[in-house]
């Protein structure tokens, strides 16, 4: 795409109103939520939601702004059997209906029946709870056809993965560099050698679309830094990673060791980046954290460093994009990954345009 997609303070705004506010994106791990009244706040879109659990076991997400004057209602993460405005002490039951707002039951015109949160659409995605801006937002399922299935298949105790470390990073770069940059392995070989030798063999790296979904595969390398339990799955060897467009990630390295990226543009030239890390059952893992440990100062750190390079030649007098690498076979040394996400940034945006 052109330089102006990716430096334009203009266009970021288009697609926080656009792309990123009517496709799927991660809000928090179920685990965080397991009890009634459970809730955590977060922003995506440039929006202020939180997400709830019901008293009957449903996950709910509400814009996070009371209806009487706009005051916002949560903040951070807690469990609370009422969600009340600290302005006015209005309050609202988990469902999102009002339960009580003072000195205003029985004055003339005042309706408690019509009052309610905003919500919007909400899906549990094999433990992760994902939240859509559109109120008729096709199901996950047919967004990212197979990958539920996949991931399943290749990780079947995804279910029982807890979350035990988080990791935060800021990206200097608009968030479109930084997942291209993300989903595809022409640059590994030059660009990360811990996880080109230590993790993966790069010759076996291929990319494979479906829907609105990137699946990576790889073998393990057979010079792993860490251990690697081969009774825990049939995938054990082997590397994948599920990428949903636009901004999140299921990454399951051997071991298998579970971890995702979640991507939070905050402007056309700064991204921030959440990397979770897992265990079975929430169960601290010193493999884990040498991983993440490992992860962070190589890759990450790798990664961080060219995609701040690469932002900054895209804001180049000098810059003309160039043709990208296309391999039929799909292998490690493409770029069909970078045209599969200008296509879907250019079908969303013009979605956007039609409605």
């Amino acid at each position: 795409m052109a330089p102006s997609f990716y430096v334009d303070p203009e266009v970021f705004k288009n697609d926080c109103t656009t792309v990123l506010a009517a496709t799927w994106q991660f809000a928090c791990h179920a685990s965080q939520i397991e009890n009634p009244g459970d809730y955590v706040a977060f922003e995506m879109a440039g929006e202020s939601l939180f997400v709830v659990r019901d008293g009957d076991g449903s996950v709910r997400t509400f814009y996070n702004v009371c209806m009487h004057r706009g005051h916002e209602l949560v903040s951070g993460s807690g469990s609370r059997k009422l969600v009340v405005c600290p302005y006015h002490s209005w309050s609202y039951k988990l469902d999102g209906t009002l339960n009580r707002a003072p000195h205003a039951e029985g004055r003339p015109g005042f309706d408690a029946s019509t009052i309610c949160l905003t919500s919007i659409p909400t899906e549990d995605f094999c433990g992760f709870i994902f939240v859509n801006l559109q109120p008729e937002a096709a199901p996950m399922d047919d967004v990212y056809p197979g990958v539920r299935e996949s991931l399943t298949e290749f990780l079947p105790s995804i279910e029982r993965m807890r979350p035990i470390e988080r990791r935060e990073f800021v990206a200097e770069s608009n968030w479109k560099v930084a997942v291209e940059n993300y989903n595809e392995c022409y640059h590994c070989k030059n660009a990360h050698p811990s996880f080109s030798a230590g993790v993966v063999k790069p010759d076996s790296y291929r990319i494979v679309p479906s829907g609105q979904s990137l699946r990576h595969m790889a073998d393990s390398s057979p010079d792993q830094y860490y251990t690697i339990d081969y009774d825990a799955s049939p995938h054990a060897a082997e590397y994948s990673s599920f990428y949903l467009f636009p901004l999140f990630s299921f990454q399951v390295y051997p071991g298998p060791i579970l971890n995702t990226f979640c991507w939070r543009p905050e402007a056309a030239d700064r991204t921030s980046i959440f990397r979770d890390w897992f265990s079975l059952d929430g169960v601290d893992s010193e493999v884990v954290r040498e991983v993440a440990e490992e992860d962070s100062i190589t890759t990450v750190a790798e990664d961080l460093d060219l995609v701040r390079s690469v932002q900054r030649g895209m804001a180049s007098r000098g810059y003309r994009p160039g043709p990208l690498i296309l391999d039929p076979d799909m292998g490690l040394n493409s770029e069909h990954t970078v045209a599969a996400i200008g296509h879907w940034y250019r079908q969303a945006t013009a979605r956007a345009r039609e409605s």
